[in-house]
């Protein structure tokens, strides 16, 4: 019987193999249900970030994945078939013709019709096959942030970048931020756009004071002509 699946060294040994061209041999164990006992040939290993069942395993015309727990690493020797003697022939002794004198005729006997039984057509067992699961696609991460007084959004799928942060103009941010039912979220928005609003107040306060100090300069050197 199987053993109890594939230890990390032996992944990695079968992964090793895969690299250098070959298809380990591998015998489902237990934990695979009808298919305990039989042998198959690794042929890939996927992401197991993506999936358990990371073992894909040709068996017969099927490739299906596996977890590590269905499979073990078959023995030497393992799925050979046993080579049958062939049954001796004896030859057979030649036929003497019977020397008959005056021998009354035998009659031929009678030929009886061969009667024909209907046999019921074996069908082969189905051998339970399990189903592949789909992969899932990597998940979507869509971040809107704040820093430095700009608003900024990313997207990234997996590993993959799908959109490098751009900058936002904050009525956009708080639109985004108003889809997002959570108490506490759209409150702290308004109160960054908040104190935004209030410093660029102050600045534009500022300004203010400081063109009319300079038209009030200005005024002065126009009427020293």
């Amino acid at each position: 019987m199987a053993g109890q699946g594939l230890s990390t060294d032996e992944v990695q040994g079968i992964r090793d193999a895969l690299a250098a061209g070959r298809k380990p041999k591998v015998v489902f164990t237990a934990a695979a249900g009808q298919m305990a006992g039989q042998v198959g040939q690794v042929v890939e290993l996927t992401d197991p970030a993506v999936s358990d069942e990371f073992v894909v395993v040709r068996f017969g015309r099927d490739e299906l994945p596996f977890s590590p727990a269905d499979v073990a690493v078959a023995p030497r020797g393992a799925g050979r078939k046993v080579v049958e003697p062939k049954p001796e022939v004896v030859p057979e002794a030649p036929v003497v013709p019977e020397f008959v004198l005056d021998t009354p005729p035998v009659p031929a006997p009678r030929r009886e019709e061969p009667k024909v039984e209907q046999q019921a057509e074996s069908r082969p067992a189905r051998r339970a096959v399990k189903a592949a699961k789909p992969k899932s696609p990597a998940g979507l991460t869509v971040t809107l942030a704040y820093a430095e007084g700009e608003w900024t959004v990313a997207a990234q799928q997996g590993a993959k970048a799908l959109a490098k942060p751009y900058v936002v103009k904050p009525a956009e941010a708080l639109r985004m931020v108003a889809l997002v039912d959570v108490p506490g979220v759209q409150e702290a928005v308004e109160q960054i756009l908040g104190a935004e609003r209030a410093e660029a107040e102050q600045q534009a306060e500022k300004l203010r004071a400081e063109l009319a100090e300079i038209e009030a300069r200005l005024a002065e050197l126009r009427e020293a002509r």
